[in-house]
């Protein structure tokens, strides 16, 4: 292999969200067996709740939801906001346990499509990972790459399927060419290593880039195989394999948005790069990122609306992960979240300072006119994603968290937010969140949307989250009391259920609030090298 080829190999795997261990021994800390979490009930039955079914419908209620074991068996409307519920016309409690959510709400358990569990370089253990995305309601993960190891992501999706862990369901989606100690080269090498994937009991692949002929070789043996796919369309090579071109040749998710204007280039074929631009230096890459969208067509145009048209011909899905460039736009913001004191790992939070070496660390000296380019580059990005979603386009919702001053779980609510921000009604950004999640990853028959013979996954909230996203967070929404003049923090999910296991979600963080105090302590006792400067 030509050293140019290993350079451009072992760059695109550094540098595009992948924890530095990839290999099978990953480092990481696995999950410990499940001591959260009751059920599942021969019958549980949720009482009196408002429902939100995550397929665009409106808000019902009261209902009652019967469950029996890891099944939705029953959704029974059982009378009017205001007026007492009659008990003749509830469900039987048949010696079953019931969950009292009169007031609550009730949603499908969340989808992240873009959720890497961790790694050795953030010094993230599994139980922190997993016990923040269930105390923020997410059910169910594809993981893109699976950075920890093949054996690592396998094992943990196994024991999350038997719930020995408290986790949400794994989708393990293997990043391209891993497990070979050559790059492949060839198209019948891609074929093969897709067969081998498949064979393990892969889910789906995650691409970065590849020549042309060896990309549509590997897309086409992986459609053959059953395989979902996915891409970050790497600035190494997007300028000959773009997003229209790679989900012509059978892609069916992209993350992010690179390769989408690269698509929508009407009066150039590459992008305007400084002259001095350095790829391997990430201030120079995610600067002029934030300069790209508007080198695109403009919205509306012929070419721009040509582009979109084929995508959704072509049943594409986006899953942009808004939240994990929202640092490039206010920088400060990102920084100084208020969860990091209580929810952020030493080892994480020291992840993302600036680092020449650190993936996403770019800050080395980030300016005004940056996060202004940024803002611009944001207006353009989300006129696309809420037009691809007017037009019948399937958005999907991702958080790529565990880099650029995202927090695992409290980034994923936060893309709620964006999405909203983009333009989508709070109902088109919950579905967003569940049943398109579940269509994408091919699973809308088993979860997405709270409905009879469905799986029990739920999301329980005091508060009503159609009207406020923030009550989602774990430090859940700054509200005013009007009786007593004071201000109170609301919300945060109450309870996340998953195959009918009632898990309450405020002692999965208080758990997370636990492992990181004993990590502060720590510190503080025996504080690190770099801490010290």
């Amino acid at each position: 292999m030509s050293t140019l080829r290993v350079l451009i190999a072992t760059l695109v795997l550094m540098l595009v969200s992948l924890p530095p261990a990839i290999a099978q021994d990953s480092g990481v800390e696995p999950a410990p067996d499940r001591q959260r979490g009751e059920g599942p009930y021969d019958r549980l039955i949720l009482r009196g709740a408002t429902l939100i079914d995550g397929t665009g419908a409106p808000p019902v209620g009261p209902v009652d939801i019967v469950v029996e074991n890891d099944r939705i068996v029953e959704i029974r409307s059982v009378g009017y906001p205001g007026v007492p519920i009659d008990p003749e016309g509830r469900p039987p409690t048949n010696g079953g346990t019931e969950l009292d959510l009169h007031g609550m709400y009730v949603l499908p358990g969340f989808v992240d499509m873009h959720a890497h569990t961790g790694g050795a370089a953030q010094g993230t253990p599994a139980e922190y990972v997993y016990k923040l995305w269930m105390g923020h309601g997410i059910t169910t993960i594809r993981e893109p790459a699976s950075g920890n190891g093949i054996d690592w992501t396998l094992d943990h999706r196994a024991r999350s399927a038997n719930n020995e862990i408290t986790a949400p369901r794994v989708q393990a989606y293997i990043a391209f060419g891993m497990g070979r100690d050559q790059e492949i080269a060839t198209p019948e090498e891609a074929r093969e290593w897709v067969r081998g994937i498949a064979e393990q009991g892969a889910d789906g692949i995650k691409f970065f880039g590849a020549p042309p002929e060896i990309m549509e070789a590997a897309l086409d043996e992986a459609g053959h195989q059953g395989l979902g796919t996915a891409m970050h369309h790497a600035q190494l090579d997007v300028t000959r394999v773009d997003a229209l071109t790679s989900a012509t040749w059978g892609l069916t998710t992209m993350e992010h948005w690179y390769g989408l204007p690269e698509a929508l280039f009407d009066d150039r074929t590459v992008q305007d790069y400084p002259l001095d631009y350095n790829y391997n230096n990430e201030q120079d890459r995610f600067g002029q990122a934030g300069r790209l969208w508007k080198q695109a067509a403009e919205p509306y145009s012929d070419h721009w609306n040509a582009v979109m048209d084929s995508l959704i011909a072509l049943d594409f899905t986006i899953d942009p992960t808004l939240t994990i460039y929202e640092a490039s736009r206010d920088l400060m913001r990102a920084r100084t979240a208020e969860w990091h004191d209580d929810y952020t790992l030493p080892s994480l939070m020291d992840f993302f300072q600036p680092s020449r070496t650190a993936h996403g660390s770019f800050w080395y000296y980030w300016t005004t006119q940056d996060e202004i380019e940024w803002q611009r580059n944001y207006d353009l990005w989300m006129t696309f994603l809420n037009e691809y979603k007017n037009r019948g386009g399937r958005v999907t919702t991702g958080s790529d968290s565990g880099f650029i001053y995202k927090v695992y779980g409290f980034g994923y609510v936060r893309e709620l937010e964006l999405l909203q921000e983009a333009g989508f009604h709070p109902l088109e950004v919950l579905q967003s969140a569940t049943l398109n999640g579940a269509e994408a990853l091919g699973m809308d028959d088993e979860i997405g949307s709270i409905q009879v013979g469905k799986k029990a996954d739920f999301v329980v909230v005091e508060e009503n989250p159609i009207q406020n996203f923030k009550v989602l967070y774990g430090t859940g929404a700054i509200k005013l009391n009007d009786e007593t003049g004071q201000m109170e923090r609301v919300g945060g999910v109450k309870y996340t259920i998953k195959d009918g296991i009632v898990f309450d979600a405020q002692q999965l963080l208080a758990d997370v609030r636990a492992i990181v105090d004993a990590a502060q302590q720590e510190q503080a006792d025996s504080p690190s090298d770099r801490a010290q400067q």
